[in-house]
């Protein structure tokens, strides 16, 4: 039985290693599925484990500049993803309809073959976006859906890369990156601290932004189960996105009802940081989606005192 099992998995190993695209095969982290998995594993014992005890008998870091520099950073690393994204097929050849992947050597497909990687590549540089929860001892914000999704998006963008970068599977990475470049600079304005406050009325825009998201990936990928005929290579992956889409898209529709339609986020005057006064952007007990993963918002209150996160 064990030894069955066993030459399974290396027939599909080996078949992995046919499908490989030989274009990939020079570029960091792509050699096999093992060096990012022992990095994951590594994010997800620091995570659970080793960070928590680390911290347990200190106080927590402040790492206002860190975080500054981090997300105005990841504000320009999307952008640039985006533009190699439009540039490298979405802006030029490519129909929106079904694209399939080119593994030819031409320009624009090799192109396409590093924004996929640097889109794979980035998703390991926003595993620093629970470091520095750990290291500030926002333990509220590390949720499962956190986590799954740092985890899960790499771990999936591995295979995508491998086998297919580019087509209409990396709609939905030019969509999430466009989504970030919005996202992180709206968290690097929060980092600078409560005199940027002002500045962040449009919050509750943000979910909108991500509903949209998750409606303009899911009708895009469904229209492959609608054509006559779509010679996609990887039709798992186009699967895949659908289930993606379609659960975020629910998980945030039901916080949009909780946090807005039912009045469960309402603006409240109850923070306060260097003794002055702040308007805080969001409710006692409110949580708000960050990254497309559930995390408590910038201020929320816990036993009846203010927390600011």
């Amino acid at each position: 039985m064990l030894l069955e099992v066993g030459s399974n998995i290396m027939k599909f190993y080996e078949y992995l290693l046919r499908r490989t695209d030989g274009r990939v095969k020079d570029y960091p982290l792509m050699q096999s599925p093992v060096q990012m998995t022992l990095i994951l594993l590594g994010y997800l014992f620091f995570v659970l484990y080793a960070g928590p005890r680390l911290m347990a008998n200190r106080k927590p870091f402040q790492l206002t500049s860190a975080m500054i520099i981090y997300n105005f950073s990841m504000v320009v690393l999307n952008a640039f993803i985006v533009y190699e994204f439009m540039m490298s097929g979405w802006a030029t050849t490519y129909t929106w309809r079904c694209d399939i992947c080119d593994y030819s050597d031409s320009p624009e497909a090799l192109r396409m073959v590093r924004v996929a990687w640097l889109f794979y590549f980035s998703k390991f540089i926003e595993l620093m976006d629970t470091v520095f929860f750990v290291l500030r001892k926002k333990h509220s914000q590390i949720t499962f859906l956190h986590i799954f999704h740092h985890s899960f998006m790499p771990w999936t963008w591995w295979w995508g890369v491998t086998l297919a970068p580019g087509g209409m599977g990396s709609f939905h990475a030019m969509v999430n990156a466009a989504v970030h470049v919005i996202m992180y600079f709206y968290y690097g304005l929060s980092a600078a601290g409560p005199r940027f406050q002002k500045f962040l009325w449009w919050k509750k825009y943000m979910t909108a932004i991500q509903l949209i998201q998750f409606v303009l990936v899911s009708v895009h990928v469904s229209q492959y189960y609608f054509m006559k005929k779509c010679d996609y290579q990887v039709p798992l992956f186009i699967h895949l996105i659908w289930i993606y889409g379609t659960f975020f898209f629910v998980l945030f529709s039901n916080f949009w009802i909780q946090a807005y339609v039912r009045g469960k986020r309402l603006p409240k005057p109850v923070s306060h940081q260097n003794g002055v006064k702040a308007e805080c952007p969001v409710a006692a007990n409110s949580k708000h989606l960050e990254n497309g993963t559930l995390a408590h918002g910038n201020g929320s209150t816990q036993n009846g005192k203010v927390k600011e996160v």
